[in-house]
């Protein structure tokens, strides 16, 4: 017999706190995978620095040969001929970053999490039996990436432009997440979301690629 582990999705707006989703879900078990984290290990090896540089410009490069991320997200956001060749260089890599994570992950592992700012536009969520979509009031958005980022208003709206609208983010999903609570109670929520999840079963779907969904018990 085996026991089901499903892959979930995780997105959201810019500031509605899916990085505390993400940990809530660590907490309860789960194997989680940041790709923001894994795609700065993988500008750090030298041929995708190389490759970077040369499809983006030597003044991307800093003194010491590493790549000025915030340059280059810049120029990314502003070229979207750019932003397409970068994703073709980057994302192979972070997926198999990823399918390395999950099968290393425990046995004991309750759900592979995919959190990644890009989910849906990339074509993530078709690899997920389910996507939570993490909400929260836009004042409380704008609050959290004042303090965390130094934006305003007109620069979370300017940003979130680039990406899905929220509106269809949050249809595209298959549970919500209201992050607009204490930690302990978005534990709660988190959990009762994973719960459901699991009780539902796999997605009907072809299997994925992303790697470990069932085991032996």
């Amino acid at each position: 017999m085996q026991r089901f582990r499903p892959v979930i999705g995780i997105c959201g707006g810019i500031g509605s706190g899916k990085s505390a989703v993400s940990a809530a879900l660590r907490e309860l078990g789960c194997e989680v995978c940041h790709s923001d984290e894994v795609a700065r290990a993988v500008l750090e090896r030298a041929d995708v620095r190389a490759a970077v540089v040369a499809r983006a410009g030597a003044h991307l490069a800093r003194p010491d040969g590493s790549i000025d991320r915030a340059a280059l997200g810049k120029a990314i956001f502003t070229d979207a001929a750019l932003r397409a060749d970068i994703e073709k260089l980057m994302h192979p890599r972070i997926e198999a970053e990823r399918r390395a994570q999950f099968a290393r992950a425990p046995l004991s592992t309750r759900a592979f999490i995919i959190d990644a700012p890009l989910l849906l536009e990339v074509g993530l969520d078709r690899e997920c039996d389910a996507v939570i979509f993490v909400d929260a009031p836009h004042e409380l958005r704008v609050q959290r990436v004042t303090g965390t980022r130094g934006w305003d208003a007109a620069e979370l709206e300017r940003r979130e432009r680039a990406q899905i609208p929220l509106g269809e983010k949050r249809a595209r999903s298959t549970d919500v997440v209201v992050n607009d609570c204490e930690p302990e109670e978005l534990g709660r929520r988190v959990g009762a979301v994973l719960g459901a999840i699991i009780a539902r079963g796999p997605a009907r779907r072809a299997p994925s690629s992303e790697g470990p969904r069932t085991e032996p018990t």
